[in-house]
C-alpha cells in the first residue's frame, strides 16, 4: 500500500508539472510569435545545393524561426521557479521542485547550454552571417557540440562515477575510460540527427515528443522521479510547440530548439541506460542521418545519388507525397518504435 502511494503522488506530480508546462507554453506562444513576427526573425532557405529542397519549401522564407525557445525557455522557467518557491513555500512547492544534482541538473544544464548555442547559430542564420550566409559551419557545429557532449562525459564519468554500459538482456559492461568517448559520440549523434529531422511543418516535434514519452517512462519506472517530472515538463511544452508547429507552421523550431533537444534526448537515455534503445526509440532520427549518410557516401564513390533529396523526408516530397503525410506516417512510425523501444527496456532488465 505504501508503495502504491507513493507512485500514485508522483504520478500527480508528473500530471502537474506536465500541465503546468503546456499551459505556461502554450500562452507563451502568442507572446513569442509576435516578437519574431515584429523584428523579421524568419527562415532563410538554402538555395545552393538544394535545388530540390528550394523548390518544394521556397515559399517558407520569411517564416519566424527560433520557436525552440518556447520549450526550453518554459522547461527554464518552471525548474528555476518551483525551485525557488519551494525554498519559500516549502510545504506546498516542494513536492513540485523537480531540480536534482544526480538526475536534472545535468539535462537541464545541456539543455539551455545548447540552446543558447543554436540560438546564436539561428540568429547568424537570418542575418547571414558566417560561411556562406548561413550561420556556423558543419565543422564550427560539430566542434562545439562535441565540446559540450564532453562536459557531459566529464560529469557522468567523474562526477558521478558512470562507467557501465548497459545491454538488454545481456546485462551491464564495465568499459571504463571507453564510456567518455562513447558517450560523446552518441549525444553529438543524436543532436544532428534532430536536427536533420526538423524539416517539415511538426515532424522534429513529434518525432520528439514519442522519444521523450519513452524514455520519461523508463525513468519512472527506474524510480528517477525527478528526470520522470523534467521529460514531463518537455512533453507539456513541445505539445504547446507542436500546437502552433504543425502545418502550416507558426514558426520553425530552429537550431535553438532542435540541436538542443537533441542533446538532451542523448543525456536522457544516458541516464537511463537505454543508449542502445535510441535507434529504437528515435527511429526516425536514425533513419534520418543514416539517408544522409548513405546518400553523400553514394555521390562520392558510385558517383550518383540514392536518393532524390535528403534528409529523406525530402525524397518522399520530391516523388509526390504531401507535407502532412509525410509528417503523420513518420509520427506513426516512430509512436511504434518507440513503444517496442520502451517494451524491450521493461522487459529486458
Amino acid at each position: 500500500m505504501v508503495k502504491i502511494g507513493i507512485y500514485m503522488g508522483e504520478i500527480t506530480r508528473l500530471l502537474i508539472l506536465t500541465s503546468a508546462s503546456f499551459i505556461v507554453a502554450f500562452f507563451a506562444a502568442p507572446l513569442l510569435t509576435h516578437f519574431l513576427f515584429k523584428y523579421r526573425l524568419g527562415k532563410q532557405i538554402r538555395i545552393e545545393g538544394a535545388p530540390i529542397f528550394a523548390k518544394i519549401h521556397g515559399v517558407k522564407e520569411g517564416t519566424p524561426t527560433m520557436g525552440g525557445i518556447l520549450i526550453w525557455g518554459t522547461a527554464l522557467i518552471l525548474a528555476l521557479g518551483f525551485w525557488f518557491l519551494s525554498l519559500i513555500f516549502d510545504d506546498i512547492f516542494e513536492r513540485l521542485n523537480f531540480l536534482s544534482r544526480s538526475q536534472t541538473f545535468l539535462p537541464l544544464g545541456a539543455l539551455v547550454f545548447a540552446a543558447i548555442l543554436g540560438f546564436a547559430d539561428d540568429l547568424m542564420g537570418i542575418f547571414r552571417i558566417g560561411p556562406k550566409g548561413g550561420g556556423l559551419s558543419m565543422k564550427q557545429k560539430v566542434l562545439l557540440y562535441t565540446i559540450v557532449a564532453a562536459i557531459g562525459a566529464y560529469w557522468f564519468y567523474f562526477k558521478l562515477g558512470w562507467n557501465i554500459f548497459y545491454i538488454p538482456f545481456l546485462g551491464n559492461f564495465v568499459v571504463g575510460f571507453w564510456y567518455i568517448p562513447i558517450f560523446i559520440f552518441i549525444i553529438v549523434a543524436t543532436a544532428f540527427s534532430t536536427n536533420e529531422t526538423d524539416g517539415l511543418d511538426g515532424l522534429a516535434g513529434g518525432v520528439l515528443l514519442f522519444a521523450f514519452a519513452a524514455l520519461g517512462a523508463l525513468a519512472f519506472t527506474q524510480r528517477h522521479y525527478d528526470l520522470a517530472a523534467f521529460t514531463g515538463v518537455i512533453i507539456g511544452s513541445l505539445l504547446a510547440f507542436l500546437w502552433f508547429n504543425i502545418y502550416p507552421a507558426r514558426f520553425f523550431m530552429g537550431d535553438t530548439g532542435a540541436m538542443s533537444l537533441g542533446v538532451t534526448l542523448g543525456v536522457v537515455a544516458m541516464l537511463t541506460n537505454a543508449a542502445m534503445l535510441l535507434p529504437l526509440i528515435a527511429f526516425i532520427l536514425v533513419l534520418e542521418s543514416g539517408s544522409v549518410i548513405a546518400q553523400t557516401l553514394s555521390k562520392k564513390f558510385r558517383g550518383k545519388k540514392i536518393f532524390q533529396s535528403t534528409p529523406i523526408h525530402h525524397h518522399f516530397e520530391a516523388i509526390g507525397w504531401p507535407e502532412t503525410k509525410v509528417t503523420m506516417r513518420f509520427w506513426i512510425i516512430s509512436a511504434v518504435t518507440a513503444a517496442i523501444g520502451l517494451i524491450i527496456g521493461l522487459l529486458g532488465k
